[in-house]
Formats: C-alpha cells, structure tokens, sequence
C-alpha cells in the first residue's frame, strides 16, 4: 500500500513538547482485513479474464451495520439496485461478493436475476440470508454473466477465506481492470485504550469523474455505530473525497462505495463524542487515500494532479473551482507535457461558472514542497520555464489557485492525459 504522506495524521503535542498519544490516527498497514472480524479471499472464476483472479469476497461472521453511496448515473448496473435496496432498508449484512470483467449494467431482468443468484450462492456457501449479502460488479456494459463461474468461484472463496493481510490484498487485486495496482488503506486510533480499525480497498482507474468514479470500494471495521449515523458520516466524507477526483470527464454505471461496520471492537460511536471525531477522521483518511491512489492510476496516466482553490467565497464554490480545472483535458495535457501554460488553468477557472475576479488571482505550481508562483494579481510573473518543466516533471504536481475571496477551499484529484488512455480504451473489450 502506498501511504500518501501529504495524508500522515499528527498527533498534537502537550505543553512539555511530548505527544498525547491517545488522540494518535495511525496509519497501518493492510486494507479490509485489517479490521477486527473480517475475512476477505479471491478467486479465478472465470467470468472473462483468463489466468487472473476476477472474483472477491469480503465476510463478517458477525452482522455488520451497513452503509453506502451509489453512482448518480440514470443508467445503473443490477448490483447497484440490490444493494441500495439493502443499504436502505437498514438491516445488517454479513459479506461482499465482488466480480470484475463484467459490469451487469444495461442487462435487463436477466441480469438482475444473475445479481440475486450472485447473492444467493454466496450466502448459501456462508450459511446466511441472501439478503445479507452485498454484490458489486465492474467491466464492460452490456454482457450478461452466466451462472457458471458465480457458482465456481462461491465454492473457491469459501473454501479461501482468510483474515490475514495477504488475503486482503489478494482481494483488492481481483477486483481490478484497467488498474495497474491494488489499492489499499487503513487506519487505527484508541478510545480509552481500546484499539479501533478502519480498513479498505478499492477500484478505480478508467470512467471517473465526480460525481464518484468507475470505482468499487469496500471499506471495514470493527466500530460499533448506528446504521443512520455510520450513513450520515459516510455521504459527508464521500463529498471530499471519491466525489473530487477526475480522470476522463466519465461517470460510471456501476459506482459503489460500501462501509460495513461489525461493532467487534466493543467501542461504540456517538455523535459528539471524542469517539466521533477519531473515527470519522479514520474513515476520512482511508477514502481520501483510496481517492488518490485511483486518481493517481488514471489509465495511462503517468503522474498524480491535485488542485487546491484557495481563499474561495464558500465550499460549494471552492469545489466548482478545483473540479474545474482538474477535469479539463488541457490542463490535463499540458501536464503530461510538462508545459507550464498556466492560461489553461485560468481558462478553467474561468468558465467553471463560479464568479471571481480575474485580476486578483494567484497561481502556484508545488511538487514535492517546492513552489513556483506562476501567476500573481492576473499576470505572469518572470518564473523559470526550466523550473517550472522539472516541477511538472515529478510523480506529483500541485497546482494552487487563490482566489482571494474568502476563507473556504477544496482540494480536487486527477492525473495528466496521455495517448496510452487512447490506446487503452480503444479497445478495451478486448
């Protein structure tokens, strides 16, 4: 796993200098597994791959809470409609089925039949109701999934279930398509010296743009939290996080955020708590980083773009304004060629329909804490263009836009445009 350090939590320090230890996150190793009570395991099923693992499992024998944010897309895929049927009816869930290759959207009643046998042999292989398990889906749109390698890869999952970190992995590595890495993140903080997890893994590197992404997510842990406020707190920090990145102006039909919650940690959540702040801090950090790490394997990308808007009259329109040029395909360009035409970046700021003042405005490229301003007050300054290239050079690249309105702001994620992504999705059923 790839911890972003940009995302390293601090611990405070006390009046001596020493740092309270109790108000620690940890940032740890691991993904959904990390996470007291959790099992994962994956499997070659053979839904389309050949000689891959295309089919995951993630299981709690203990009922978990359940919590989720779905694609704003009209098109929605089967496993999108089970599972925000699940989700809102609030009844607890014990597993995860996920599968890769095959989206099941635009399948009509077949393939909402095949979603629920998903669910069914799952739940038969585990003991439980069928309505205790969730499904998720991800590759291409409009082929039908036969029943063969649901009912091969149910037995190979049971028999693989494992809580250990390799598991884990193997899980989140399943679920890929175009990613070129498995994404993992995990987080643990203490209340009154009971250890807390938060866990996940996620897809995500084609048809991404907020709102959400072609992404699947699974996120555990071992709190204990009421379904309506472990809901509340996931559609608050899916706005700052999956709902920032960008890499191809697309939104997917099958975009799934799921958070399970089994309560075996002992230590229960409520609002207004110490409890509270750590762990939705926690489950801020794994989504943001699990936000990153797609963003940064965009297809075909070659290296990470954040934009912060500054100083903005308010949060909505700090958003507007990040989403902007973080979506633009120019910009986009410019950084795949390490070109510092920084009128791109007011271009988009200009036409994301938030009103500033053009002549107030400073533009600063960052990487890897080094700085350049480019623009100050509207105009250019006399910057380096050799510094500027070897800044937008580097793996990741910042680009700050103060807007000098206000106090609010947004960070937004995306990765430059490249001819792989052409090439890529040229023929990506292939």
């Amino acid at each position: 796993m790839v911890i972003h350090s940009s995302m390293r939590q601090k611990a405070p320090a006390c009046t001596d200098g020493s740092v309270k230890e109790e108000n620690m996150m940890n940032t740890i190793e691991g993904g959904v597994t990390a996470a007291k009570g959790f099992m994962a395991a994956s499997a070659e099923a053979g839904f389309k791959y050949k000689n891959r693992t295309d089919m995951a499992l993630v299981y709690t024998e203990s009922p978990a809470v359940c919590a989720g944010t779905f694609t704003t897309n009209v098109v929605k895929a089967a496993p999108v409609w089970w599972d925000k049927e699940i989700v809102e009816s609030k009844k607890d869930v014990h597993a995860v089925v996920l599968n890769s290759g095959i989206a099941n959207a635009c399948t009509g009643g077949e393939g909402k039949e095949i979603n629920e046998y998903m669910a069914s042999q799952i739940a038969e292989a585990l003991g439980v109701s069928t309505k205790e398990v969730l499904t998720a889906s991800t590759g291409v749109i409009g082929m039908q999934i036969k029943k063969e390698p649901i009912q091969k890869g149910a037995k190979l999952l049971k028999d693989a279930l494992a809580d250990t970190k390799e598991a884990g992995l193997l899980a989140a590595k399943a679920i890929m398509t175009t990613d070129t890495v498995p994404k993992e993140a995990a987080a643990s903080f203490e209340v009154d010296g009971v250890t807390v997890t938060v866990g996940g893994m996620s897809k995500g590197s084609g048809m991404i743009h907020p709102n959400m992404a072609t992404m699947l997510s699974v996120t555990t842990t071992d709190a204990k939290i009421s379904h309506d406020l472990l809901q509340e707190m996931v559609s608050e920090i899916v706005s700052d996080s999956f709902n920032m990145i960008s890499v191809d102006r697309d939104t997917s039909t099958n975009d799934t955020y799921l958070v399970l919650a089994n309560g075996e940690s002992g230590v229960e959540i409520k609002a207004g708590t110490n409890g509270y702040v750590k762990f939705k801090e926690a489950l801020s950090f794994v989504a943001t980083d699990l936000a990153k790490q797609m963003a940064a394997d965009g297809e075909g990308a070659t290296r990470l773009m954040e934009v912060r808007a500054v100083h903005c009259k308010n949060k909505e329109e700090a958003k507007i304004f990040s989403k902007s040029v973080v979506t633009s395909n120019l910009v986009k360009a410019m950084v795949f060629g390490k070109d510092a035409n920084w009128g791109r970046v007011l271009c988009a700021l200009g036409y994301s329909g938030a009103d500033f003042d053009p002549d107030v405005i400073d533009l600063i490229l960052e990487a890897e804490d080094e700085q350049i301003v480019l623009v100050k007050d509207g105009v250019p300054t006399d910057y380096s263009e050799d510094e500027a290239t070897i800044l937008l050079g580097k793996d990741a690249v910042t680009f700050i836009c103060d807007m000098k309105q206000g106090d609010a702001s947004a960070i937004a994620w995306g990765c430059d445009l490249t001819y792989d992504y052409v090439k890529i999705n040229g023929d990506y059923r292939s």
